[in-house]
């Protein structure tokens, strides 16, 4: 199998959105509102300031993504990339597609000068997770995230 990694068209907004619904109800055991994910979608693709999906195909087909937003960082004059909203179709995991989407998104953070570093938040039980960012050398921070929804 090819894999081919490219920047997220418009065109591939309701693939990203089913896949993110996915990806909430496999990691989280929540449904996301489909009002609401795939505007969230589309907005990101029409605006790169927000963030930039990239998707990997096979065959033609959209068979997983990775997305980044960014953060800012004064203590080291540069920018974090978060990697986000990341899923592979089940038909296509461990064959390498994930590692095809990280290690093509961790190739561009490196040839930008303004990139300090990638970080990333995964669920604190998912540990099938936690043992694929260990191999690739993510640390745990000593932070923990804390949040407040309107």
């Amino acid at each position: 199998m090819t894999i081919i990694i490219r920047d997220a068209a418009t065109t591939d907004g309701s693939v990203i959105a089913d896949f993110n619904s996915r990806l909430s109800v496999e990691t989280e055991g929540k449904a996301l509102d489909p009002a609401l994910i795939g505007p969230g979608v589309a907005a990101m693709l029409a605006d790169p300031v927000k963030g930039r999906y990239w998707v990997a195909e096979a065959d033609g087909e959209v068979i997983g993504q990775i997305m980044v937003t960014y953060e800012w960082s004064d203590w080291r004059n540069g920018m974090w990339w978060w990697l986000q909203g990341v899923y592979v179709r089940e038909d296509h995991r461990e064959a390498g597609v994930f590692g095809a989407l990280y290690r093509y998104v961790e190739a561009l953070a490196r040839d930008d000068d303004s990139v300090v570093g990638i970080r990333l938040y995964v669920e604190k039980d998912n540990t099938r997770a936690h043992s694929v960012y260990d191999k690739l050398d993510f640390r745990e921070t000593g932070y923990q995230m804390q949040q407040k929804v309107f």
